[in-house]
């Protein structure tokens, strides 16, 4: 898929939104989503172009909601799916395919609005970089009662999801909130300790190279220094462009974390 020529799109809204109709759908993006403690979340809402009411599928992650799969990031991903699931991809243009999340043009012609939320301090989303924090967990109710309360939302709020996107559904749904209806954890460790930092106690030495190369790349505040989208041309993890340090500074350490801390605790 041959990349879309860079453009500003039009007509944003005051708080940095703006609503398109593309192939068949009505795309709100970067919605702003206000936490408790006042940092602002982004979602993109793709759903049906006519009035109703309609059920959400939603997932939240750090992976960046703009990022086309086929971007050099995924590409080799991309190129094995494809090749060996040439099903899967027919009957949409794929071009808002993104890692690991659900093809929007396969499920609002079902009725669905899906949505997807880029987690705090994430892509679009401000705030302080800490992947399955508590506070990710906070965040991601709050995201699910938005979603159910929406004039477009019938009230219902399913997750669904691969790896980083699976294991965040099993947190959020033990806090049971009001508009969660289901989820669907495709595949995804729900310990954190035991099935994923500390496999049988031994250290997981994919966590440094999973974070610096999935995960930094995309971290709000790259900016004009990272990846655009393929379909409206803004940077993926914008707008403001941070040095370096600003960078480090808003983001946790998750190899020091993890190294430092060889006992479960709380």
């Amino acid at each position: 898929m041959p990349k879309t020529s860079v453009r500003k799109p039009k007509n944003k809204a005051k708080d940095g939104s703006w609503t398109e109709i593309r192939d068949g759908m009505r795309i709100d993006w970067d919605l702003p989503i206000a936490m408790a403690d006042g940092t602002v979340l982004r979602a993109d809402v793709y759903r049906p172009n006519k009035k109703g009411k309609f059920p959400v599928i939603m997932t939240m992650g750090p992976y960046g909601k703009g990022l086309a799969w086929q971007d050099e990031l995924y590409a080799t991903t991309w190129e094995l799916f494809t090749g060996d699931h040439p099903d899967a991809i027919k009957g949409s243009t794929n071009k808002y395919q993104s890692w690991e999340t659900v093809d929007p043009e396969q499920w609002v012609p079902d009725g669905y609005a899906c949505v997807r939320v880029d987690s705090r301090g994430a892509a679009r989303s401000e705030g302080y970089m800490d992947p399955w924090s508590p506070q990710e967990t906070d965040d991601f109710v709050e995201c699910i009662e938005w979603a159910g309360t929406r004039d477009w939302s019938n009230g219902k709020v399913g997750l669904n999801g691969i790896s980083y996107y699976g294991m965040n559904q099993w947190w959020v749904a033990e806090r049971q909130p009001k508009h969660l209806a289901a989820m669907c954890a495709w595949e995804g460790a729900n310990d954190y300790y035991r099935e994923f930092s500390r496999h049988g106690g031994i250290l997981c030495t994919f966590i440094d190279s999973w974070y610096r190369m999935q995960v930094q790349p995309v971290q709000y505040g790259v900016g004009t220094k990272g990846y655009r989208s393929w379909v409206h041309g803004d940077p993926v993890a914008g707008p403001p462009t941070f040095t370096a340090a600003q960078l480090k500074k808003n983001r946790t350490d998750m190899g020091h974390d993890i190294r430092s801390r060889e006992m479960l605790d709380d």
